[in-house]
């Protein structure tokens, strides 16, 4: 191997150049890539059936766009149920059709609309919700060979038809939606498929209002009993692959080993198992009350779109749709053939103790036993590979001050990248400057990243770098063991890592010793052909002394060792910045988004150039110092251009939350105006609205958000996030409540009775809510029992309980046993939302109300003074407070 050492840092940097930008692209190109889409859904050559993009776009575009926001309990919502329904039927025709059109081919198509009320708990974010659904629905198709042992197991494959309060859902969940229908259609219509196992597609109608139609299915549906595994098809943005978050079982990851393009990895399974997302799907209800295994797959690239009006098919990018219905196609023919899992599945499932990833478009399955071999034998490898090396630089104390620059390297990446975000938020009030882009953190916090590891340097310079990557190596190799078998298993990426540094390390020991023999072998030749074999003797001993001296690498050891970091942390950085940039528009403004993504590229970035801190004291002190420079003028300059950076734009929109309230009881009316981020601007937004549309002379009040402000318990426990204000509204005094009196909204108690003797009080509640949805009833009581579930809070405590109704459906009710409190009556709070005053989901219909009035002024106004940067869900509730 070329010896190299005598370069200097330009141009040892512009020959790893092409290493450094050709592998990251290389890794993105495979990361990203999406198959062409497919138009036809005959293939015009050999005519058979295939799954056609274009048309799950158009189902797609259909419900969004067609039909429109589909929040359970509107019009739409059951204009959604009713064409999915038609559509289940259809497919069934069409399957009786071509059975019938191939005599003996073993294929039945059921469907069934199941419609029913429940109830059950939602534990979210450290609060308790209960949830009360009344005469939702579902649409299901199964598909089977029509035997009893065809029918004793099956897969179930999920999507839900609803969308939530402010976007159209066109991604989130249409595109699912369509995927499934169009493998039914491909299923159905190839020659000679017989399931030897069920599948089961349920076209759930009710998962925004927190997972009441997975709820409905798992507990009343008959053939719910017959289901071994989940596929759960969900989405979070509007581009790229879909992404397996969610993996429970051994025999399902497996399953997911046959698909066409993978698209997954452990670190990511266990990042959302850990909780810190804050984010849920169906899963959880198939999960908890079937007790089955499954995958959970989302669409999660350009999550700005998410819960937006944004969500629109115009918006998805193309090769999506292709991608999550090839790999669902994938699936579905796997578990329902002869080589399925799901019969050993119907005596139960483990956890999955199993490493899984895909890497360049190849997916790579072990267990965790196997992981503890491996990663043992190459920390054990690397010990003897360092403890081998010989010479000044394998000493101990020069490995023990090695091993301190590594340690300190990482932290000072870690503190540069965080004073870099104090600066930002605290001083100069840019915060979420990057927010616009998913790779502009790279750009803020890189360089802050870099200059800090190197910064820690300078005291301890200098350090032989072959010390230096020893000491990385044993420091990764024991990472990954250790890791390992406190089970974790995205310890893998210590152990690619470390590997990658134990092969360049170990070429550079081999090419090394080969080149001091060539050395040796030449002057030993030329020694005794002049007759002086001790003088080659004494040359031997030279070469031996100055390569044991000899305490630098040769650079083309950097590019082998590096080029699994490289390609891994390219992946892995991408893959988290792609989720958690967004995500920061969407968890609250006390989170400390600034710091988190700061965090990660540290971290992230340190992994990926791991190579950074040997590298930096391959030179002399003087250029280290230099680096410093360079690198601290490249802070300034960056943090000054992105101090002038707007946060959102029309694309990447801020998200505003606004409610027009009318107050029952005093017949007041204001504006509630939350945001859930912690950019700059805010409050400014906030008293600007309040000029124009407030009452005269009236500030906006900064309100506390706690479990007793009724006024976002429509959102709730999602309105922990807020940070809210509210606005009076100037008072028409001739307004009266457009609805008359027995038609409005109220809380009551029926079959109410007091045992004396038990000091309890045993009642109904009974909401009436005519033209309201989404209503929710809080209040504080020491419940012994309700119709809810089995296990209320055994304490005095506040209780919120959350409704969902299908479309036209205006009571629901509780049982309940309470203790009876030393006061005249039950305080309850209680609010909904007005089916026909959401903005813009009723645009094309507004009633001319005051609040539709309102919400159409406020949009156009909002819009120019923002430039189209904010997204506004508008909602028109209206609340009060009883006594019964």
């Amino acid at each position: 191997m070329v010896r190299t050492r005598h370069w200097g840092p330009v141009q040892s940097l512009l020959v790893l150049v092409p290493l450094l930008v050709g592998l990251p692209w290389l890794a993105l190109k495979h990361q990203y890539s999406l198959p062409t889409p497919i138009v036809d859904q005959y293939n015009s050559i050999t005519s058979l059936p295939q799954l056609s993009e274009a048309t799950i776009l158009q189902y797609a575009k259909h419900l969004s766009e067609d039909i429109g926001y589909r929040t359970p309990g509107t019009r739409e919502h059951a204009l959604a149920d009713v064409w999915m329904t038609e559509k289940a039927f259809q497919l069934q025709e069409e399957c009786e059709r071509v059975v019938a059109s191939q005599p003996g081919r073993k294929l039945q198509c059921e469907v069934w609309r199941q419609e029913g009320s429940g109830s059950h708990r939602f534990d979210m974010m450290a609060a308790q919700l209960y949830k009360r659904y009344v005469n939702l629905s579902n649409i299901i198709i199964r598909l089977s060979d029509g035997t009893d042992q065809g029918n004793a197991d099956a897969v179930l494959i999920n999507s839900h038809l609803d969308s939530t309060l402010p976007s159209p859902g066109a991604a989130d969940d249409a595109l699912a939606v369509g995927v499934m229908i169009e493998c039914v259609r491909v299923l159905v219509n190839t020659h000679g498929w017989e399931p030897k196992h069920a599948v089961i597609f349920l076209f759930n109608n009710a998962e925004e209002s927190l997972q009441d139609g997975s709820h409905l299915f798992s507990t009343q549906h008959p053939i719910a009993s017959i289901v071994r595994a989940v596929v759960n098809l969900e989405a979070a943005g509007t581009a790229g692959p879909e992404l397996l978050f969610q993996a429970t079982s051994h025999e399902m990851i497996l399953a997911y080993s046959q698909v066409p393009r993978p698209y997954g990895t452990i670190f990511a399974n266990e990042i959302f198992s850990s909780g810190v997302l804050l984010s849920d799907t169906d899963f959880r209800q198939f999960e908890y009350y079937l007790n089955v295994t499954g995958l959970d797959m989302a669409v999660v690239g350009n999550s700005y779109m998410y819960h937006m009006r944004g969500d629109l098919v115009e918006n998805i990018e193309a090769g999506v749709a292709q991608h999550m219905a090839e790999n669902t196609f994938a699936l579905i023919k796997h578990l329902t053939s002869t080589n399925s899992p799901l019969p050993g599945l119907a005596s139960g499932y483990g956890r999955p103790r199993t490493v899984f990833f895909a890497y360049l478009g190849l997916f790579f399955v072990y267990s965790f036993r196997t992981a503890e071999v491996l990663y043992s034998l190459l920390f054990i490898a690397s010990c003897v590979l360092v403890r081998s090396a010989g010479g000044p630089s394998a000493r101990g104390a020069t490995m023990a001050k090695a091993l301190l620059s590594v340690a300190l390297g990482g932290l000072g990446a870690l503190i540069g990248a965080n004073a870099v975000a104090f600066i930002m938020q605290r001083v100069l009030g840019r915060g979420m400057s990057w927010f616009k882009g998913e790779f502009e953190p790279l750009i803020l916090y890189g360089p802050a990243a870099m200059c800090g590891a190197l910064l820690t340097q300078l005291p301890l310079a200098p350090v032989p770098e072959k010390a230096l990557l020893h000491a990385q190596l044993l420091a990764y190799a024991f990472l990954a063991a250790a890791g390992q078998f406190a089970g974790v298993g995205s310890s893998a990426v210590f152990f690619l890592s470390a590997a990658s540094t134990f092969v360049a390390l170990l070429i550079d020991r081999v090419t090394s010793c080969l080149s001091a023999s060539t050395v040796d072998d030449a002057g030993m030749a030329e020694k005794m052909r002049d007759g002086d074999a001790k003088g080659a003797g004494d040359r031997r001993n030279k070469v031996d002394k100055a390569e044991a001296k000899d305490g630098f690498v040769s650079l083309w050891t950097y590019a082998l060792g590096q080029t699994v970091p490289l390609l891994t942390g390219t992946q892995l950085t991408s893959a988290t910045l792609v989720v958690f940039v967004p995500l920061t528009g969407r968890i609250g403004s006390e989170a400390p988004a600034e710091h988190i993504i700061a965090s990660i590229v540290a971290i992230l970035g340190s992994y990926t150039l791991n190579f950074t801190t040997p590298f930096a004291h391959r030179f002399d002190l003087p250029a280290l110092r230099k680096a410093v420079v360079i690198l601290l003028l490249v802070v300034s300059v960056v943090m000054a251009v992105f101090a002038r950076k707007e946060v959102f734009d029309k694309n990447h929109q801020k998200r505003l939350f606004v409610l027009h309230k009318e107050d029952l009881n005093t017949r007041e009316q204001h504006l509630h105006i939350a945001a859930a981020d912690g950019a700059p601007g805010f409050d400014d937004l906030v008293h600007d609205i309040t000029a124009h549309f407030g009452a005269d002379g009236v500030p906006p009040k900064a309100v506390v958000m706690d479990d007793w402000n009724s006024d976002w318990d429509t959102l709730y426990p999602f309105s922990a996030f807020l940070s809210p204000y509210k606005v009076d509204l100037p008072l028409d005094p001739a307004y009266d409540a457009p609805w008359p009196p027995e038609e409005q909204f109220m809380v009551s108690a029926v079959n109410d009775t007091f045992n004396e003797s038990k000091g309890t009080r045993t009642m109904t509640l009974k909401i009436d809510h005519p033209g309201i949805m989404w209503t929710v009833i809080a209040f504080d009581a020491h419940v012994l029992e309700w119709t809810l579930d089995n296990s209320p809070p055994e304490e005095f405590a506040r209780h919120h309980i959350k409704e969902a109704s299908f479309y036209g459906t205006d009571v629901w009710t509780v049982d309940m046993t309470i203790k009876s409190p030393d006061v005249d009556g039950l305080r309850v709070n209680f609010i909904g939302i007005q089916e026909k005053r959401m903005w813009p989901a009723k645009k094309a219909e507004a009633d001319g109300s005051q609040a539709m009035k309102l919400f159409r002024e406020f949009d156009a106004w909002l819009d120019e003074k923002t430039g189209g940067s904010v997204d506004a869900l508008l909602m028109g509730c209206v609340s009060g407070e009883t006594v019964v």
